[in-house]
């Protein structure tokens, strides 16, 4: 009898599918002692190229429901690592780090390296650049097929169950 990996079409596309998961139930690849939460180093890695930005254009970049962006930059602005601020002739206010918040995410990122040079050095038989330019082809290709079936965004619904790890 052979054997059911419905729906998948193979047992490697059930065993990917599977693996892809794993990594999605993981809150990221972190030092336990992290002081951001994931959402606040999120909007900060967005923010670290030095360029403010509008709720809108996060929005876009985190491709996350605007209310979700808010309620987020909200929090991370209560904790004091954002601020928004005006620019003359802009309805928009911009958003940007601040001082707290770029040391924050100084420090979150140098443990999050620290996290994922422990599980490069336990890698084996591959090798970071392996799985850089594969993740990157498939994320390539992922993004190549939603553009192609108009499925660039999810709604509400679909991503609290994408936050929730079913999807």
């Amino acid at each position: 009898m052979p054997e059911d990996h419905t729906p998948w079409q193979s047992p490697v596309h059930r065993d990917l599918a599977a693996e892809l998961l794993r990594m999605s139930r993981r809150r990221s690849l972190v030092h336990p002692s992290v002081g951001l939460e994931k959402s606040a180093f999120a909007i900060l890695w967005v923010l670290s190229d030095g360029r403010p930005r509008t709720l809108r254009e996060l929005t876009e970049e985190l491709e996350l429901e605007q209310s979700t962006v808010n309620r987020q930059v909200n929090a991370a602005i209560k904790h004091g690592y954002l601020e928004r601020f005006e620019v003359a002739d802009s309805v928009s206010k911009l958003i940007r780090p601040t001082e707290e918040g770029r040391e924050a995410f100084k420090r979150d990122g140098l443990l999050r390296a620290q996290r994922l040079e422990q599980v490069f050095a336990d890698l084996g038989p591959g090798s970071p650049e392996g799985l850089l330019h594969e993740l990157r082809a498939f994320n390539d290709a992922y993004e190549r097929t939603q553009d192609r079936h108009g499925a660039g965004r999810r709604d509400k619904k679909s991503e609290q169950r994408f936050r929730r790890g079913l999807i």
